[in-house]
């Protein structure tokens, strides 16, 4: 067992061999060399020094002193040496000291009795606190409440203690009798709490005795009788009628401390539905009254477990959960709306919605910069709304249809993708939608918005009002043909040559760029500048939304309008019974599409059209030009089935999601429950063990992973030095989520006692080590558990190294053995994760830092392969399963992952089978730091090779 450590500073400058200029310092009369002299001394003594010729300076000098500062460290200086032997006796020189404690407890100032009281309450040795025991009784009278307060606090932890009853026999009577008569609030809290900690039966009846004024004491006086109520309910039971009425009426009490913990004691003693009632009303209260973000997110978390426990009675508190989307925080709103969709009922739904709907309204008022991100979650959540409940769409789909044109690009692609999801769930819908989507189609200014809302209007526009419309409502977007005209192409090329100079002159300053897709592109600082479109094709760009983009070079969306008039025309057809108007249709859409060609070739554009959209522009005009009724076929009914397809997924995927978290692990009714926190623990409280039995209880019931059992933690132990080596070390490695514990067994294998062993560690990475471990003498052939603890900041992979150093008695000399490197595995930190295809698009544009690795493996079939990375990474495949199916000899997925410190980790695999059966390609790896891309990136290198 490890000494209990009562006192911690932290101290990273070593330990240099500054003994002597202590020693001088101290016997000096400048009390603040002193101080300064025992700050160092003390620190030293923290990080493993042993200073043994210090304690008989510090008594002559320092002992004496009238320095209230001195004297403080020199309480603390008392607190952290030695005061016992190897065998457990008390040192004979720690006598010297009991008259000094004895003089501090009658000294006339007020703050040095009081903090003596307090060092004597982290003192632990019966043999130096028995003299002083007609002292501490003293000062429970004295006439200042700072000395009663901590005189009370000595009484207790000298009680405590294994012989602290027979020093301090009637000290329960005698601290009862003080809290009738105590008029300091403070004093009389200590006072309970001494009654709480020492003697149970006397802290209750002092309160059923007083139940009508516990209204009228101070905050922390009811924070100990909140914890008195809670331990004493749960050990019986049967009592809790008794003190249920405490908890409702300090439900009214002034502090805001008191109400939260007497909403979290009425959760936790009762299942009642008044008593939950109860406690999610003061919950929705504290949530509106705070203004600190910090409390209104753990309010809300408070208010997540309700849910999850008392839905029923969570439903009726929806509104007032709600109310909390009044604060300008994001993380609050998001927190708040994840909580109202899972509490939405057919009856609520409507009061549900309406409030969404205010709330978009309130975001166009203002201009704040975090709107369209609020904006954004509010369409979300609507979106979710209507999916559970189709009788709701109607009311909202129209309003956000306007918001089609929003700047937030992101915002808008959200409603787009409602629209196109709603359209297909609510045929009723249909004709209205087609019909404000047609009349607001010219706001959107967005591509990838446009892309969407041509595929709505290309699939669902069905009648010869809506196909004559839709075709229409293409054209004005487009404006007038051609694009351009000769002359505008002779200014574009002298513009050209001119951007060419300066760019051969700015050859050294190209650079790469990320384009939204993930694909790079050259770009030189010059080209941006010097090059601008001809002023007449910039004059055009007002004529229509659609001209616009193609002006800037967006020929993708220039095939996305090609093929949404494919389907127009084919599907105009079916529907107009007159040939000459389906000609005459066909005609311009050729035309269109002749136009969009020649734009992608000319020199007006910085750049030529791509190959793909090129191809597919041409794949358009082939097919208006002979049309067979199976490729008919294909384009008016398949991608809508396809779609419909990837809607029932997607709710396939949801349903089981939610079946998965419901899904409980169950033991066997008669299975045993080792209860082994009550076995190793003792001097715990009764919560301290009702938290450990519950983690058992987790355990039994499979909700805990098996880690801990001997097989795994085998898997951990490192061994850090050879066989040979005089001093054997090997550690067990401990991975916390912010931290981790080196429990290293040192061996002495020598036959000589090993003196001032050390052990050294220094860490590489974003690992920090938190203290030195201290020096130890070592036996021959003896054993010592010497435990580090390092902080870790970020997913990074880390190395720990380090040296044993000591002495013997022959050698005066240190030897240092050197310890094998210890290397921080980033699995540890990742979990599989889960976000939408958007946010997956979006964070692959936005992250700066990409690792490329070559696809290198004996593994021959493509699932295989990637079920094998994933279970490498630890990451989850984003890609739906029925994207996977099939033998095409060619796979493309997406994997995501998040770690402890909520860093992103994306993961894109595009593999190809070759004729000779070998897979080929690359994982590229995204992040926003440089470090999870790296050490994902060698993780993957390291183990795609298969069978390890």
């Amino acid at each position: 067992m490890e000494k209990s450590c009562t006192l911690l500073i932290h101290f990273d400058k070593g330990t240099p061999a500054i003994a002597n200029e202590i020693k001088e310092a101290l016997e000096g009369n400048d009390d603040d060399a002193k101080v300064e002299a025992m700050k160092k001394a003390i620190m030293l003594l923290l990080n493993g020094e042993t200073l043994p010729q210090l304690f008989i300076t510090i008594v002559r000098y320092v002992l004496p002193s009238e320095d209230h500062t001195v004297q403080k460290l020199l309480l603390l200086y008392l607190e952290i040496i030695e005061k016992t032997d190897a065998r457990g006796r008390i040192l004979p020189e720690m006598i010297l000291i009991c008259q000094n404690l004895r003089n501090n407890l009658q000294h006339p100032n007020e703050y040095i009795r009081g903090v003596t009281l307090r060092f004597l309450c982290r003192l632990r040795e019966t043999e130096i606190i028995e003299p002083l025991i007609p002292s501490i009784f003293q000062n429970l009278e004295h006439r200042h409440p700072f000395i009663r307060r901590n005189a009370i606090l000595a009484v207790m932890s000298i009680y405590k203690l294994p012989q602290g009853d027979q020093l301090l026999v009637d000290a329960p009577e005698m601290i009862e009798k003080i809290l009738t008569t105590e008029q300091d609030q403070s004093a009389k809290r200590n006072a309970f709490l001494m009654l709480f900690t020492c003697a149970q039966d006397h802290a209750v009846n002092y309160l059923l005795t007083h139940v009508d004024k516990v209204s009228e004491w101070g905050q922390l006086f009811q924070m100990v009788v909140l914890d008195l109520i809670r331990k004493v309910c749960r050990t019986n039971r049967g009592e809790k009628g008794k003190y249920i009425k405490i908890i409702i009426s300090l439900l009214n009490a002034l502090s805001t401390a008191v109400v939260y913990e007497c909403a979290g004691t009425l959760v936790s003693l009762s299942s009642a539905p008044t008593a939950i009632r109860a406690a999610a009303n003061t919950y929705c209260q504290l949530l509106l009254s705070q203004s600190d973000n910090n409390v209104k997110l753990i309010v809300l978390d408070q208010l997540n477990e309700l849910k999850s426990s008392h839905r029923d009675i969570m439903v009726d508190m929806i509104m007032d959960v709600l109310r909390a989307l009044s604060s300008p925080n994001l993380d609050i709103r998001r927190k708040t709306l994840d909580i109202v969709l899972e509490l939405i009922t057919p009856k609520n739904i409507n009061e549900v919605v309406l409030t969404l709907k205010k709330e978009v309204v309130k975001t166009q008022s203002g201009e704040l910069e975090k709107n369209g991100e609020y904006r954004q979650m509010l369409i979300q959540a609507i979106h979710s709304c209507a999916v559970k409940f189709p009788e709701v769409a109607s009311t909202v789909v129209h309003m956000l249809m306007d918001f089609l044109g929003d700047g937030n690009v992101a915002s808008a692609i959200d409603v787009a993708v409602f629209v196109r999801e709603i359209i297909e769930t609510n045929p009723k819908l249909r004709v209205s939608i087609i019909t404000r989507l047609l009349d607001t189609f010219y706001q959107i200014r967005a591509s990838r918005v446009c892309s969407c809302a041509l595929w709505i209007i290309g699939e669902y526009c069905l009648s010869l009002s809506e196909v004559e419309s839709g075709i229409a409502t293409i054209k004005q977007c487009l404006g007038e043909l051609p694009f351009y005209s000769i002359s505008e192409e002779g200014e574009a090329n002298e513009s050209t040559k001119k951007v060419q100079q300066v760019n051969s002159m700015a050859a050294s300053s190209r650079r790469p760029a990320i384009l939204a897709d993930g694909t790079y592109a050259t770009q030189s600082a010059a080209s941006e500048t010097a090059f601008s479109p001809p002023t007449v094709v910039q004059g055009s760009l007002a004529s229509g939304n659609l001209r616009s983009l193609l002006l800037t070079g967006d020929f993708f969306l220039g095939a996305v309008v090609a093929c949404t008039l494919t389907k127009l025309i084919l599907r105009l057809e079916e529907v107009q019974p007159s040939k000459v108007e389906v000609n005459k249709a066909s005609t311009q859409a050729l035309l269109i599409m002749v136009s969009m060609l020649q734009l992608g070739q000319s020199s007006v554009l910085s750049h030529p059209m791509d190959s793909d959209s090129h191809d597919r522009i041409i794949l358009c005009m082939r097919l208006l030009c002979n049309t067979g009724d199976e490729i008919r076929k294909i384009w008016l009914e398949s991608c809508r089935q396809s779609f419909v397809k990837m809607l029932s997924e997607k709710q396939l995927r949801e349903t089981e999601e939610i079946k998965a978290r419901a899904q409980i692990s169950h033991a066997q009714p008669d299975d045993l429950i080792d209860f082994y926190h009550l076995k190793s623990r003792k001097g715990m409280s009764q919560l301290e063990l009702e938290d450990e039995v519950q983690d058992d209880l987790k355990r039994a019931t499979g909700e805990f992973t098996k880690d801990a059992d001997d097989a795994n933690k085998l898997n951990r132990i490192l061994q850090l030095t050879g066989f040979s080596d005089p001093v054997y070390a090997e550690a067990f490695v401990t991975v916390h989520h912010y931290d981790i514990v080196l429990d290293v067994t040192v061996i002495n294998r020598t036959k000589e006692t090993l003196q001032n062993l050390c052990l050294e560690l220094a860490t590489m990475g974003d690992l920090k080590l938190v203290e030195r471990p201290q020096n130890y003498t070592l036996a021959p052939e003896s054993s010592k558990q010497i435990k580090a603890n390092i902080k870790v900041s970020s997913t990074e992979t880390g190395v720990i190294f380090g040296n044993i150093v000591y002495e013997t008695s022959n050698v005066h000399e240190r030897t240092v053995v050197v310890l094998n490197d210890i290397h921080i595995d980033i699995m540890d930190y990742i979990s599989p994760a889960v976000c939408s295809d958007a946010a997956f698009r979006t964070m692959w544009a936005e992250f700066e830092w990409e690792n490329k690795v070559a696809v290198s493996t004996i593994i021959e079939d493509e699932k295989e392969f990637l079920d094998h990375i994933m279970k490498s990474t630890n990451m989850k495949c984003l890609t739906a399963p029925s994207a996977l199916d099939g033998e095409c000899g060619f796979l493309a997925a997406n994997l995501y992952a998040k770690s402890v410190f909520g860093e992103d980790a994306l993961v894109n695999i595009s593999i190809e089978k070759q004729v000779d059966g070998k897979l080929t390609g690359f994982i590229r790896i995204r992040s926003k730091t440089q470090g999870i891309a790296l050490s994902l990136g060698d993780k993957i290198t390291l183990k795609q090779k298969g069978g390890s």
